[in-house]
């Protein structure tokens, strides 16, 4: 990752993926889509925005499309300096806790009777699950500092869904956690024939106590199967 903890070029190339995905984002920046994303972004940067993170694809790094057990969908990474390290929900070690964070360790906590990570490494770094094939994609993979979805709707969107696609077009069943009423808009690109999919509301504050299907009490990560005593029962694969 660059050591600045921001974007630094709108070159695809410098952006690492796992080979298995190289076909389909290689595909998609040579669209149309794809070319208008970099264009945005490269404007964005000539203009001194400050954005994050500094490797847009690694969560298509660090979890290959033959290794993906389970996904877990966010919306667009955080936008605070020093917090996004491009895996939804997760944060750099050393990190203070993000809200919706906090409240996933909790459920955690809760439903396998597993301690939240030790503070400050891992903290909230998600990395090690990322290796382990879950995979933890935003929908939107930028942001600016302290903007919140400022990078929604300029491209990002087309690749993960055809992301999602792909790993739902497989032929392995995987655990889809679907929080929140934009993760569950995605619903229809997957086969729930195949798939086991889990939705609840979204694990930030202001919904993970609420009904329909409060967070906090889901049980998703029981249900998933791959958690046994926070481990993993084997090796992904």
């Amino acid at each position: 990752m660059s050591g600045s903890g921001q974007l630094e070029s709108a070159d695809p190339r410098r952006w690492a993926v796992a080979p298995g995905w190289r076909p389909l984002v290689d595909a998609f920046f040579a669209s149309p889509a794809g070319a208008k994303l970099i264009g945005f972004l490269a404007d964005r940067l000539a203009a001194g925005a400050v954005i994050f993170p500094p490797q847009p694809l690694r969560a298509l790094e660090l979890t290959p499309p033959e290794a993906v057990r389970a996904v877990i969908l966010g919306q667009d990474p955080y936008h605070g300096r020093g917090q996004a390290e491009g895996l939804a929900f997760s944060v750099a070690p050393g990190v203070r806790l993000p809200p919706s964070l906090r409240n996933i360790f909790k459920e955690i906590q809760r439903d396998l009777k597993t301690p939240p990570p030790p503070f400050p490494t891992p903290g909230g770094s998600l990395v090690a699950w990322a290796k382990q094939g879950v995979l933890l994609l935003n929908t939107c993979l930028t942001v600016e500092e302290a903007q919140p979805a400022s990078h929604a709707g300029r491209g990002w969107e087309v690749l993960t869904d055809a992301v999602i696609r792909h790993v739902a077009s497989g032929p392995q069943p995987v655990v889809f956690m679907l929080w929140g009423a934009h993760a569950q808009s995605k619903r229809a690109l997957i086969d729930t024939a195949r798939h086991k999919l889990l939705m609840a509301n979204h694990p930030s504050p202001l919904s993970a106590l609420r009904p329909p299907t409060p967070f906090i009490g889901c049980g998703h990560f029981g249900q998933a199967g791959i958690w046994p005593d926070g481990g993993w029962a084997d090796s992904p694969g």
